[in-house]
């Protein structure tokens, strides 16, 4: 197991053996894992490609350091405990043992079916163990694996597919979800009548066991499929730098990118920082809220859990079914010692009242996370108070897809708490504020732009298919740094606060939305001539979506257009990409050059019009006054 640290002294010890000897730190945390060969080199970086590779030459495959080698001393420990939708239906727990037996009979499946080493196999699931089970069997078999989020539409879904170039897609019959029942096969079907030519099978889960169509020749149940496989499954050797999953994020342009992440650095970084985040001991009970669909759930419900040992709690419900105190049950029930969720969840459930969290018993949790956005004050004070009863430190943890796991929290109850504040960089990271020039902001209580300077083991390889978008996305804003997108302050102590995204991504619910993947869904429209999405302040989500909206033809009621709207954007993305407020308007404001100045709209969309900064240089100032006055 990699290293632990157990004080805050500790931390600053360790941390600044990481920064100036990173190769020797790294070297060592990566020793205590099984590898078939020890790597040649630990690091060779080059930012201006980009190009990284860590542990060069090492061979190893990530699901024996999951599984298998904990087989030995704990095989009977819980790996997973899963909590279905329905409260009324039993749990259901996997040792380490039964998880490993399930897994390689599924990998057996899957190369029953012709899958291989470096065949892309989409998934769509419910938060179902068989998702984490599916998962793993791609790794064992050296596929590579691509979840997409089953809140998705079948348009998103099919262009997942169709970048990724997919032989199969595996998902369930139906989605159970709080009250609704999802038809995911159907949504699966409709997204591969999209020219989806890759696609070679599909496996069904029965998860609810409703009616569902099934093509013969290309559709087969996972029961059928795993029935009189062997329950062991020879790893396939992986060398270090292998591609491990693709997961999609949304950019500042209209096209998702395949984010890669790769097999020996997303092991060690993983493990390293869910062990040291969460002070995780043996014997604790871990839940994260998160779906696998986003990199949370890969990174801290499947991968680094079961790296590090743990037993984990995986839910297929939301956070209000049956009931508000859905969450806090199950915090009872299975005596959750580290809880780790969403700021949206956390201000959804305040909004419910101060005292549902008494009527639980909630003594069992140690520590308390929080993650996709930053967390408003209000809400880190009711979770500190009215959840952890002041006793359990919160980590604040800043990440993002791209960067494979969490680079700045605090660790544990270790280091010092401050509401807003992420903290301070874990091990091996080393951010940097810089100006819009890209010169470095040196000392504390500064604001700047936040990049990471030096290179960290799970970090983003490249988008798949398309290096250059890679480079220019995240590599050519400042030299030989990676530009994480975000503005930050850090404090006087160190600690750092990250501001919000300044380039056109907006943070709903902890999900990164591309404006222009939400307009180009808004302009299918018909009678939509031109759009522009804005952010603004939602109590709940933390932003809301706003849509200015340039139409065709009047419109006799407004209502109407709206849903017709929302509609094709459910169609589009899918609901998670619904416009909070649409506004209909004549023009946009535009410099000159034609570019819509989203920073006047993000504005007025929070309300803030008496700070709108010189329109006079607008292509069109007038239309500034017209926006604020029909605001919705």
């Amino acid at each position: 197991m990699t290293y632990r640290i157990k004080t805050f002294d500790d931390y600053k010890k360790v941390y600044k053996k990481s920064v100036e000897k990173p190769e020797v730190f790294w070297g060592q945390q990566a020793a205590t894992f099984k590898w078939h060969k020890k790597w040649d080199k630990v690091l060779e970086w080059d930012f201006k490609k980009p190009d990284v590779k860590w542990f060069k030459g090492g061979k190893l495959n990530i699901t024996e350091n999951c599984l298998d080698r904990h087989l030995p001393k704990r095989k009977n420990d819980t790996a997973i405990i899963w909590e279905p939708n329905d409260p009324s239906q039993p749990f259901v727990t996997y040792t380490y043992q039964e998880l490993h037996d399930e897994v390689c009979r599924f990998a057996n499946a899957l190369k029953a079916n012709g899958i291989k080493k470096g065949d892309r196999v989409c998934f769509y699931m419910p938060m179902v163990p068989e998702l984490s089970i599916g998962v793993l069997a791609c790794a064992r078999i050296g596929a590579i694996h691509s979840v997409v989020f089953a809140g998705f539409s079948a348009t998103a879904l099919a262009d997942r597919i169709k970048d990724a170039t997919c032989k199969m897609v595996i998902c369930s019959d139906y989605n159970a979800r709080g009250a609704k029942t999802i038809p995911v096969k159907e949504v699966v079907d409709e997204a591969l009548k999209q020219n989806c030519k890759s696609i070679e099978t599909v496996i069904v889960h029965k998860n609810t066991g409703g009616k569902v169509k099934m093509k013969k020749g290309r559709d087969k149940w996972w029961s059928d499929e795993v029935s009189g496989k062997r329950k062991t499954c020879k790893p396939t050797v992986m060398n270090s730098e292998d591609m491990l999953f693709i997961l999609y994020t949304s950019g500042s342009t209209g096209k998702p990118k395949g984010v890669v992440h790769t097999c020996g650095g997303y092991m060690v970084y993983t493990e390293f920082s869910f062990k040291n985040v969460f002070q995780y001991d043996r014997g604790d009970v871990y839940w994260c809220s998160a779906d696998i669909g986003w990199i949370t759930g890969h990174s801290y419900i499947i991968y680094g859990p079961l790296l590090a040992g743990a037993t984990s709690v995986m839910f297929e419900g939301v956070p209000t079914y049956p009931d508000a105190g859905r969450f806090w049950h199950i915090c009872e029930k299975h005596k959750v010692n580290q809880f780790y969720t969403a700021p949206t969840a956390i201000r959804a459930l305040m909004a419910k009242g101060d005292d549902l969290p008494n009527h639980y018993d909630l003594s069992a949790l140690k520590l308390l996370g929080t993650v996709g956005e930053p967390i408003n004050v209000e809400a880190w004070n009711w979770y500190y108070e009215k959840v952890g009863k002041k006793k359990c430190p919160i980590v604040d943890t800043w990440w993002q897809t791209e960067t494979g796991g969490m680079m700045i929290s605090g660790m544990g109850g270790l280091s010092p708490m401050k509401p807003t504040h992420a903290g301070l960089p874990l091990p091996g990271i080393q951010p940097c504020l810089v100006t819009a020039e890209g010169k470095e902001i040196k000392g504390n209580n500064k604001e700047g732009l936040l990049c990471i300077k030096y290179p960290w083991p799970s970090m983003i390889r490249t988008t798949y298919g398309d290096h250059e978008r890679c480079r220019q996305v995240y590599f050519s804003a400042f030299e030989n740094m990676y530009f994480t997108g975000d503005g930050a302050r850090r404090d006087k102590k160190g600690l750092y606060r990250i501001i919000g995204r300044v380039d056109d991504v907006i943070n709903v619910s902890g999900h990164r939305m591309g404006t222009a993947e939400v307009e180009n869904a808004i302009n299918e429209h018909d009678n939509v001539v031109e759009s522009a999405v804005v952010g603004y302040p939602h109590d709940i989500k933390g932003q809301g979506i706003y849509a200015y909206v340039i139409i065709q033809n009047a419109v006799k009621d407004v209502n109407a257009f709206r849903k017709e709207v929302l509609k094709v954007v459910t169609k589009e993305i899918g609901p998670i990409a619904k416009p909070d407020k649409i506004q209909i308007v004549s023009g946009l404001p535009k410099t000159r050059s034609g570019k819509i100045m989203r920073r006047i709209l993000r504005k007025i969309a929070s309300g803030d019009t008496k700070n709108l900064g010189d329109t006079s240089t607008l292509l069109n100032p007038e239309i500034v006054k017209e926006v604020i006055k029909g605001k919705a």
